[in-house]
């Protein structure tokens, strides 16, 4: 519906405003400021409604500002609170008091700085300098899951809320409102099973409310559990798993749970995105490791069985371990076990039971769960770098947990600083942390491609040991960007720390200060990045959805056989990363259960151990045909350290190399005889002399190639970009602002460019970008009024001169001879952008013209 106000008034009243904002500003609060800000913004609104642009943003922004308003206003009244707060990060300790003090007008400044950024990109807007597609206005009731995407009103989502964020309409009309229940085993009264009636009142009289999840809590147990299945059945409870898993009454204690409380939440809405089975667990065993624990004698048990079953006879036991048990009833095993027992048969065993254990605690509470809701899914809230680092012992089998999951839960994160430990191996070639997020995700989408990737606690902007109180906002969008791009569907982002009127929650102790809690542009940022996604979130399904060509091998053996095995992994993976191909993995479960013709080739690399039945899936790969780039370390042991058969070629292809440059070489040469690069050329050049810039290429519905590019590095990266084949030239559309921009375009770190490609003249001269010292003309005044000129550099026979529209639709186009000038009045076109092609007999050139 169109402003009845005349948009001239509209104008007048913004003018005036900013006049008398700019007479008074010394005389001003911070407050006043923000207020009058507010109110130049909402004239804005009114004036942008009226021509039909999309203001959601906008509005955001204001609420934004209205919040944190309020929150300042709350820390300057407690200070002494604040600085309590600060006194919990160790690097805020000794400046608590400044820190305290500085926040309210640190919080009140971020605001301004926030709406003149907005002020301004708005003017743009009504200018028609640049252009903005329709933001979708979520309804989380009706969001559906289906297979690997959300869908909303017929089209992938993206969504994204945050922990602990109060659910008032204030906060979830823009920062997500994803509903969610809590309940654990303190919900069973006795040790008959009962459920607590206050519990089951609550499940009666939920309503079913919008798309969301149920999170078992495993921390804490009742004391009748510990009575009637202990003494040392609670265990372990400075982890997230606070009881014994081995011990028979676990199961008993989770079948009263499931059968009391499941069969209310079948089939709600708030179940959708399915039971969240453990936050962050973890097993750790390993002697003076982070977090380790004991184990009972119901796993010694159960660990003896599994030796019995794996080696069979006592003798084979006794010989790789250099044992001299009697029987399998006899073999005992310190744990916590030593890390320098790394490498050995005894390691492996309990390393590989360890995982086993735990991922048949998780499949029995899946099969339990879907006793009473067949139609249930399960996540688990995996931490990533588990996989990711090096570190084994913490019993969490990240492929097999993915597989049994239908969404792929995890809480990954980044950062681009720290506050203890460095120097990070990161830091040498690029702005932030990203092997976590990518690499993990990566191997998610290969494991489970039909599952949607849903971070339940996402790590991005904050951990105990990253804190930025001056966060920059770029890095927001480019880390948001990157996930979404590598397949993240949905979050819930660490940690809305503040109740409505701006006090603290105190369960967020250490993870409170500096956090965004504090810096309203860092939220706006989030959810101007979330908006941008899901107006194009075809695109960046299509992305996510891409073939991976190029398979790393990854082996579960080698990885816990090798102290910095997934090092190893990293260095194969990160060669090939910024090469615009999507890279994936292969497992021996991939290679056997999936179909082959998702990928070209697989790549073995400083993979030294591997069990019998992994050589064997490769070797069945190669015989069905497959195609297996080698270096001359791999395989060369089982997961004992014996040797083992080499591969053959079958009806396939062995290449061995050894170097991880072959390896790229011609894993990269399989994919260009194959035709599987994208149409679109990407080359880079930085001053780090090494590559940063991460770019996929997709097809949009209208059938032109859409380029996604974010400089994850820590320079200055310029970009060469070429279509080809291209019959006229590569023209570059940024697709979040609707202008042309050039094919060379210069990203510093963070930057994300986000444009559609298609065969035409290339921008060479647009406003807002440096022009290139061989232009052949000048167009002027740009802005215009309708009248134009445009001056050659030199005399010539004849110009061809046309005009488009912002969509590319011709509206002029004439030939003028024997000139070195040309004079044009657009007459009566419509105020707005224009493209101004000119070309010669040897060259051509294009403007970007403003009509206003």
């Amino acid at each position: 519906m169109k402003s009845s106000i005349h948009p001239n008034y509209l104008r007048i009243l913004i003018i005036l405003s900013i006049c008398c904002s700019c007479s008074l500003l010394t005389a001003q609060t911070l407050e006043d400021q923000i207020s009058d800000k507010i109110n130049q913004l909402e004239l804005l609104i009114q004036e942008a409604q009226g021509q039909e642009i999309d203001v959601r943003k906008e509005k955001m922004t204001i609420r934004t500002a209205e919040i944190f308003v309020k929150y300042a206003e709350w820390d300057e009244n407690n200070v002494a609170t604040n600085k309590e707060y600060f006194e919990l990060v160790p690097d805020f300790k000794n400046e608590a008091q400044r820190y305290a003090e500085e926040l309210p007008d640190l919080i009140r400044n971020n605001t301004i700085e926030m709406l003149d950024e907005a002020i301004s990109n708005m003017n743009l807007l009504i200018n028609g300098e640049i252009y903005r597609e329709p933001i979708p206005e979520i309804d989380w009731t009706q969001v559906t899951h289906e297979s690997d995407i959300l869908r909303y009103n017929g089209r992938p989502v993206f969504l994204a809320d945050y922990n602990w964020k109060p659910r008032i309409p204030e906060l979830t009309e823009f920062y997500g409102n994803q509903n969610e229940l809590y309940f654990d085993p303190n919900r069973i009264k006795n040790e008959q099973g009962d459920i607590a009636p206050w519990f089951v009142s609550e499940l009666e009289n939920k309503p079913d409310g919008e798309i969301g999840f149920i999170f078992l809590g495993n921390k804490s147990v009742p004391q009748w559990a510990e009575d009637k299945y202990g003494p040392g059945f609670k265990m372990r409870e400075n982890t997230y798993t606070g009881y014994d898993i081995d011990n028979p009454g676990a199961r008993e204690m989770m079948e009263f749970l499931f059968e009391g409380t499941v069969p209310f939440m079948a089939g709600k809405k708030y179940s959708e995105l399915g039971y969240m089975l453990c936050n962050e667990p973890h097993f750790y065993t390993t002697k003076n490791s982070w977090a380790t624990g004991p184990v009972s004698e119901y796993t010694k048990e159960k660990f003896r069985t599994w030796l019995s079953n794996k080696h069979e006879s006592i003798n084979v036991l006794n010989e790789l371990w250099e044992t001299n048990f009697s029987s399998f009833d006899d073999v005992t095993i310190e744990i916590p076990i030593d890390q320098n027992l790394q490498g050995t048969p005894k390691w492996y065993d309990w390393v590989i039971f360890n995982n086993f254990r735990v991922t048949e605690w998780y499949k029995f509470l899946k099969s339990e769960l879907q006793k009473h809701d067949p139609n249930t899914k399960v996540h688990i809230k995996i931490m990533p770098n588990l996989w990711s680092d090096n570190k084994r012992n913490h019993g969490i089998d990240f492929e097999a947990l993915t597989q049994l999951s239908e969404i792929s839960g995890n809480d990954a994160g980044a950062e681009n600083s720290y506050m203890w430990g460095g120097p990070k191996d990161w830091e040498e070639h690029y702005s932030w942390d990203w092997r976590e997020l990518c690499m993990s995700y990566d191997f998610m989408k290969s494991v489970s491609p039909d599952n949607i990737i849903y971070n339940t606690e996402l790590h991005f902007l904050s951990k105990i040991p990253f804190r930025d109180r001056h966060m920059d906002p770029a890095y927001v969008r480019t880390t948001f960007w990157t996930a979404h791009m590598q397949g993240l569907n949905a979050s819930q982002i660490w940690v809305w720390a503040r109740y409505q009127d701006g006090s603290i929650n105190a369960q967020a102790g250490k993870g409170y200060a500096g956090t965004f809690n504090q810096q309203p542009k860092i939220v706006n940022e989030i959810h101007s990045t979330m908006m941008d996604l899901n107006s194009y979130a075809e695109e960046i399904t299509a992305v996510q959805r891409q073939r991976k060509p190029i398979r790393v091998f990854y082996s579960e053996t080698s990885a816990t056989n090798k102290t910095s095995h997934m090092d190893d992994v990293f260095e194969m993976y990160e060669s090939l990363f910024f090469e615009g191909i999507p890279i994936g993995f292969a497992t021996k479960n991939i290679l056997n259960n999936q179909n082959h013709s998702n990928w070209d080739v697989v790549l073995v690399h400083k993979t030294q151990f591997v069990t019998e039945s992994e050589l064997e899936a490769l070797q069945t790969y190669l015989n069905n045909g497959g195609t297996v780039i080698i270096d001359d370390v791999s395989l060369s042991g089982n997961e004992y350290g014996n040797s083992l058969s080499t591969l053959n070629q079958g009806t396939g292809a062995l290449i061995k190399v050894n170097s991880i440059e072959q390896i790229k070489e011609e894993a990269l040469n399989i994919i260009d005889q194959k035709g599987l690069f994208p149409e679109v050329e990407v080359t880079e050049t930085n001053t780090g002399g090494h590559k940063g810039c991460v770019w996929r290429v997709v097809k949009n519905e209208a059938g032109n190639n859409v380029l996604s590019v974010v400089n994850l590095g820590k320079t200055e990266a310029s970009l060469t970009i070429n279509l080809k084949d291209a019959q006229v030239g590569t023209a570059c559309k940024d697709l979040l602002k609707g202008i042309p921009v050039t094919n060379k375009p210069k990203l510093k770190p963070y930057e994300v460019y986000f444009v559609e490609i298609t065969d035409d003249e290339e921008v060479s001269a647009i406003f807002g970008i440096d022009s290139p010292s061989d232009d052949i003309a000048i167009i002027y005044p740009n802005p215009s009024k309708g009248e134009f000129a445009i001056d050659l550099n030199s005399f010539h026979d004849k110009i061809d001169m046309s005009i488009s529209n912002i969509s590319g639709q011709p509206i002029f186009e004439h030939r003028f001879f024997a000139t070195n000038r040309i004079f044009h009045n657009m007459g009566s076109s419509p105020d707005g952008s224009y493209i101004v092609n000119i070309k010669t007999k040897d060259a051509s050139q294009s403007f970007f013209l403003i009509k206003q």
